[in-house]
């Protein structure tokens, strides 16, 4: 098992990671030069790094905002294709922030995620969710021996 600076067991990603594209014309990074430092400014320091797909993604295993258990994201390169920006939001239970009485702090956690998702992909909320809605679309009518 590896374990993080501060002493922590480093916990393996079973989640499926979620891939965001920047808006046509736009790369991420011309939109955010510093992604390392935007992702301090919004979820806190940065502990460790992790790789997803051979890129390497920051992670905050300490976020400033209780809602928070853990934070993913980073920069995924392709070859041939624009980077797209992977992140993983992991969040406790509803149960254990209702018993430490941080539920009020779940409005400031999905103002962070979607200001930030906004910062890098130049996309709000709605249209992000209409593009992954074509994505899975797309993926339903293409036959599985193409």
């Amino acid at each position: 098992m590896k374990y993080l600076e501060n002493g922590k067991p480093q916990r393996v990603n079973t989640r499926p990671m979620e891939e965001y594209k920047m808006r046509r014309g736009e790369y991420l990074e011309e939109r955010v030069p510093d992604l390392e430092g935007t992702i301090e400014e919004y979820f806190g320091p940065i502990s460790a790094t992790e790789e997803f797909k051979g890129s390497d993604l920051f992670v905050v295993e300490e976020p400033k905002n209780p809602v928070f258990e853990r934070v993913v994201a980073g920069a995924v390169t392709y070859s041939g294709k624009k980077d797209k920006l992977a992140v993983d939001f992991v969040e406790r239970d509803l149960e254990d922030l209702m018993e430490t009485g941080d539920v009020d702090a779940a409005g400031d956690a999905n103002n962070a995620k979607n200001d930030f998702l906004l910062e890098c992909t130049g996309r709000d909320a709605k249209s992000r969710r209409e593009s992954m809605k074509r994505a899975v679309e797309d993926d339903a009518e293409t036959p599985d021996d193409v």
